[in-house]
């Protein structure tokens, strides 16, 4: 898994147990909506630390907690 999916991944988790949409999660985090739907597209590369960084404040995590997952422990080299 890259780390694109892995981040991907980990937001769709975050939103689900929150019980949050992607509005939602930009509104809480203080960023324009389609920041977040950038991630989620094909082509995007993945989101700045800063991006990181506000949707952390949006779910009420922090960095550590967010990269806190088993989703990023076996990352692939070329991402």
């Amino acid at each position: 898994m890259t780390l694109l999916e892995a981040t991907r991944k980990r937001i769709d988790e975050l939103c689900k147990i929150n019980n949050m949409n992607i509005n939602q999660l930009a509104i809480a985090s203080g960023i324009n909506p389609s920041t977040i739907r950038s991630i989620f597209k094909v082509i995007q590369k993945a989101p700045s630390s800063d991006t990181i960084h506000y949707i952390c404040i949006g779910f009420g995590i922090s960095l550590k907690d967010f990269y806190d997952s088993k989703l990023f422990d076996d990352l692939d080299d070329n991402d």
